[in-house]
């Protein structure tokens, strides 16, 4: 494999400040162009693997957020296995090895009246608090060229060094979710991206990220690929309301020693380095 493409040090040094971090061009378009075809594989219920996933989440005829997508559709599993990805996110890490957390297909309508599909500003950590990680990462992965107006990811630069609270991935109103950080006394840099086709957007699980309307004149279509580093594994974790905390990898992956194994090759697959032979 080519490793021209890999972040240098100051890449390295720039994604660890600002908490995110976007590609070259990395991702071949014929990869995409299966991912497309594999998405509209996967709504039209077409399966390669007997695998149980979540049936999703959908806001009406909204916003679409799948997961596990690629466990069960073999164009979406190449994108994700796709191994400049994950060499990329284990140089960002600074990890030895990057499993696959769990992947989300996103189907973001065009904006119309009465169909409101924002992404509400979050973190991915806030989900994942089974994890004894602090350093897993995200690669986004749009099938086609995007900027704000299509609805592109939007980062709060250096929001992974925050302690914030009161975010919500199904929020709406992206307005009041802004002053409710600033009220909490952080200062909110809205970084939208904008990336042609082929390039990834790599952000820190800590990093607050979401998404305004999609001005565009197609749907804004793409793949959010959760990646944890080798050394993560299960932590028990109790909520503020006192009950433990849950993922729903926990009901996919095998059990070790009575906890869940986020190593299980199944649903965790090792993406770097990646298997010989």
């Amino acid at each position: 494999m080519d490793h021209s493409f890999l972040p240098g040090p100051d890449d390295v040094a720039a994604y660890r400040e600002h908490g995110f971090w976007v590609s070259p061009v990395i991702v071949p378009g014929a990869v995409l162009d299966a991912a497309e075809r594999g998405m509209r594989r996967f709504y039209a219920r077409e399966r390669d693997a007997d695998l149980a996933v979540p049936a999703g989440w959908t806001a009406g005829p909204g916003l679409r957020k799948n997961d596990y997508a690629s466990l069960v559709v073999r164009e979406l599993a190449d994108l994700v296995s796709y191994p400049a990805i994950a060499a990329t996110a284990a140089r960002l890490a600074g990890a030895t090895g990057i499993r696959l957390w769990h992947d989300q297909l996103l189907y973001k309508p065009v904006d119309s009246a009465g169909l409101v599909a924002n992404v509400g500003w979050h973190t991915d950590r806030q989900y994942w608090q089974t994890c004894s990680s602090d350093n897993m990462l995200t690669a986004w992965v749009a099938f086609h060229d995007v900027d704000e107006s299509s609805g592109s990811v939007s980062f709060l630069e250096g929001s992974h060094h925050w302690d914030v609270e009161g975010l919500d991935f199904f929020a709406q109103d992206l307005d009041a979710l802004t002053d409710r950080i600033e009220r909490q006394g952080f200062r909110v840099k809205v970084r939208p991206t904008t990336m042609r086709r082929g390039q990834v957007s790599f952000h820190h699980c800590r990093t607050v990220h979401g998404s305004g309307p999609n001005h565009g004149s197609a749907p804004r279509r793409s793949l959010a690929i959760h990646l944890q580093p080798a050394d993560n594994r299960w932590r028990r974790h109790v909520g503020p309301d006192g009950q433990p905390a849950r993922h729903g990898n926990d009901r996919l992956v095998r059990r070790r020693d009575g906890a869940p194994d986020y190593a299980d090759p199944r649903v965790c697959p090792q993406l770097f380095p990646p298997h010989s032979g």
